[in-house]
């Protein structure tokens, strides 16, 4: 009897043991820290288009036994379930925690820009901090219908886009993302702002069009009310802009080169037979030249009443102008600049 009983004992503690080895094989593949990265966090993109095999590719690389983390999540199901996002691991994460993380905490990103001149330059922009390309998301902000729909010509598409920072999930949908830049749009020109456009008599499309000439003009966002003043001025009284950022938008425009820096408007560069071209037709561009920050476009709407119509760079003040009420004044402030330029050996 004592031998049955020894055996029994026997095999139910090897059953122990062998339960044992099972429970903490488990504990450690579920439960274990398994990450290999020195930092505290890593962040892991995710694409639309992964399968598993691809997914796990791009968490492999966080992780110290991959087989391991592929057994956990063929038994979590995540082979079957793959959730494209941007995921952040962090350090000393299990198996079961990483799984968790990459199935269901999709994190936001902040996508931001400024000072984008067109809307290929914008895209391109966007594509470095979303899934979609550049040319998907380029397609859906120059669809015809989308911008009849909403008042907006190809000309005019750019200042849809207010620049600002966004949160929204990296494999956001270009559409989607085109549809949350018209939601912050609409709510950019709230009736405040509306009123102020409409009492001085331009467009939120005409606003954000100077806004983008005062942008170029002056990186001083005290000066901008007393520059869109001067611009003001010259439109009430029917004069031509003679705004020299349209002129080298011009010229870029004309040759297709986007990527030259202009820092002297020539005599010749004055002729360039273009709309944008605003030393030779009148009133505003027929669109912006550049995506103007948010201060830029209330300078507008907020400018300052003044008597000057005329301005030049104020060599006496880097950063800042010279305002004339007269053309006289403004030659002599002018030759005074342009002596400066000289000596500088700024040619072009």
């Amino acid at each position: 009897m004592n031998k049955y009983k020894n055996v029994i004992v026997g095999v139910a503690l090897v059953g122990l043991i062998a339960m044992s080895v099972f429970a903490y094989k488990v504990y450690s593949t579920f439960f274990s820290a398994n990450t290999n990265f020195d930092t505290q966090t890593y962040e892991v993109f995710i694409p639309s288009t992964a399968d598993y095999n691809a997914a796990f590719m791009l968490v492999a690389d966080a992780v110290d036994d991959r087989d391991a983390f592929h057994e956990t999540a063929v038994r979590k199901g995540y082979n079957s379930n793959i959730k494209p996002g941007r995921y952040i691991l962090k350090k000393g994460m299990s198996n079961n925690d990483i799984i968790n993380t990459i199935r269901s905490q999709n994190q936001p990103v902040k996508v931001r820009f400024n000072n984008q001149e067109r809307l290929e330059d914008l895209a391109g922009r966007l594509a470095q901090q979303v899934e979609p390309d550049s040319l998907t998301l380029l397609k859906v902000m120059k669809d015809p219908a989308f911008l009849k729909e909403h008042g907006f010509t190809e000309e005019t598409a750019l200042t849809m886009y207010m620049p600002n920072s966004y949160d929204c999930y990296w494999n956001t949908s270009a559409v989607k993302l085109r549809d949350k830049m018209l939601s912050a749009y609409e709510n950019f020109w709230n009736e405040d702002r509306l009123a102020k456009a409409k009492k001085i008599d331009l467009t939120p499309q005409e606003v954000y069009t100077l806004a983008s000439i005062v942008q170029k003009e002056t990186a001083k966002a005290d000066e901008r009310p007393r520059v869109a003043g001067v611009y003001m001025n010259r439109l009430n009284r029917g004069i031509k802009l003679d705004a020299d950022p349209t002129v080298i938008y011009a010229k870029k425009l004309k040759e297709k080169d986007f990527s030259q820096t202009i820092k002297r408007v020539l005599y010749v560069d004055l002729t360039i037979d273009s709309p944008y071209n605003t030393y030779k037709y009148s009133s505003l561009p027929p669109g912006p030249i550049v995506t103007p920050d948010l201060n830029a476009i209330d300078a507008v709407l907020n400018y300052e009443k003044h008597g000057y119509y005329y301005f030049v760079a104020n060599v006496e003040n880097f950063g800042y102008h010279k305002f004339a009420k007269t053309l006289s004044q403004h030659n002599v402030n002018a030759a005074a600049y342009r002596r400066w330029v000289s000596r500088q050996g700024i040619n072009r």
